[in-house]
């Protein structure tokens, strides 16, 4: 599927984002094993969340998906069955790696893959922490996807992640659940705490001291009523897409506020962009709240170190705006390298194709700003954030451009390419 992307000068209008794609997975594999019916409302729209809802269906858990709102039966921790065939995470690395956490727990033989992509993805850092729980995990080559997970009864562990990760944490954590006694893992580097969040918000005995969290097993998880904050990392798109063109005037409404996700706010303030936030609350535990933003950048942008692992979903997008700007300098991102694609070499390739110039390192770039952006024939390669970052790059063309395998947004924002064309035509 190819689609157009025609120039603008103006990005105006207030805009709500589908659900947050991480707390919708969290949320909905926890109301799998609660007891009750959890109804989750704004749930994420993507094909990555509703893999998560169709392996909890695999393992009996009965799911009405009714698009952004999902109804979910849990059976309770010991409620799961075992599947009929493979489970399938498709394009979702988060499904795999978190709901591994759980099947390790189970008492029965699990397999589970997904497609092309996520078949090239390491599994290493969840297989070593679930081993030493007990469980028997065997992959292609001893480390990629299909994992066959053999579960047993886990024993809790006290562990030091090797990379700070939210997906490990938490895979860790839901195996710590089936656990007599306390897990406890202590965060190199504090990441995302949804899970944390999600877990007391269910009934879990969950404490956090710095960065140390540590996790009662065998508790009783209640069903909730539940509706998911609009997903920052996809408000990226749309907030570098304001501050490329010459007149903005863009609201944001309902976004989620956590502050271990901000990172992405206080990068852009920080390069000098206008940015307002308005209306703040409480939802669930999770702050919520609209993005006001105007004007334009005023410095180069320099991404490294803990910033780099915080914004590293984002860094294609802020690669275009970098660009179009002030500049920007990514450093510590080799991990950019193992993303759906390698997505240092989708950048690089599609900056190429709009006449960018770009200095590639391993573990990063660095773009000069002030460039125009030539019309071209973008490629996503099948990545879901390459496509719609250099639908955001076509914006500032000076003639319409094409995104090749423009489907590739659907895994995570179906309706991408429609709330662009609204704040632009």
């Amino acid at each position: 599927m190819f689609e157009t992307i025609h120039p603008a000068e103006a990005v105006s209008g207030a805009i709500r984002l589908p659900g947050d794609k991480s707390i919708s997975h969290r949320w909905a594999m926890i109301a799998g094993i609660a007891e009750g019916k959890t109804t989750i409302h704004g749930f994420a729209t993507g094909e990555d969340c509703h893999s998560t809802l169709g392996i909890l269906q695999a393992l009996g858990i009965p799911v009405e998906d009714r698009g952004s709102e999902v109804i979910i039966e849990g059976r309770g921790l010991d409620g799961l069955r075992a599947p009929a065939g493979m489970l399938d995470a498709g394009n979702s690395g988060s499904t795999i790696r978190m709901m591994s956490g759980i099947l390790a727990a189970q008492p029965f033989v699990s397999r589970i893959h997904g497609d092309e992509s996520l078949a090239k993805r390491p599994m290493q850092r969840i297989m070593t922490p679930l081993q030493l729980m007990g469980a028997q995990i065997e992959a292609t080559n001893g480390k990629y996807p299909p994992l066959t997970i053999t579960g047993s009864q886990l024993k809790a562990i006290d562990y030091t992640p090797a990379v700070a990760s939210a997906q490990v944490k938490t895979c860790i954590l839901f195996a710590g659940l089936y656990c007599q006694g306390e897990t406890i893992v202590r965060e190199p580097v504090k990441t995302r705490d949804h899970t944390e969040l999600a877990l007391r918000m269910f009934g879990a005995d969950l404490r956090t001291v710095g960065p140390v969290i540590t996790l009662k097993g065998r508790p009783r998880l209640e069903a909730k009523e539940l509706t998911v904050p609009g997903d920052l990392s996809s408000s990226a798109f749309f907030l570098s897409a304001a501050l490329m063109a010459r007149q903005s005037n863009l609201v944001i409404g309902g976004v989620g506020l956590n502050p271990t996700r901000t990172a992405l706010l206080d990068y852009l303030v920080s390069i000098g962009a206008e940015i307002k936030i308005l209306n703040v609350g409480e939802q669930h535990g999770e702050l919520v709240g609209d993005i006001l933003v105007r004007g334009s950048v005023k410095r180069p942008g320099q991404i490294t170190g803990a910033l780099t692992a915080a914004l590293i979903d984002e860094i294609p997008t802020l690669a275009v705006l970098g660009a179009a700007t002030e500049g920007i300098d990514v450093r510590d991102a080799a991990e950019l390298r193992v993303k759906e694609t390698d997505r240092i070499a989708t950048v690089a390739e599609n900056m190429k194709r709009a006449g960018i110039r770009m200095e590639v390192r391993e573990d990063g770039f660095t773009i000069p700003g002030h460039q125009k952006f030539h019309a071209a024939a973008f490629d996503s390669f099948g990545d879901h954030r390459i496509a719609m970052a250099f639908a955001v790059a076509g914006l500032s063309a000076d003639r319409p451009s094409t995104i090749e395998r423009a489907e590739a947004a659907s895994v995570s924002f179906p309706e991408f390419y429609d709330t662009l064309r609204r704040i632009t035509s």
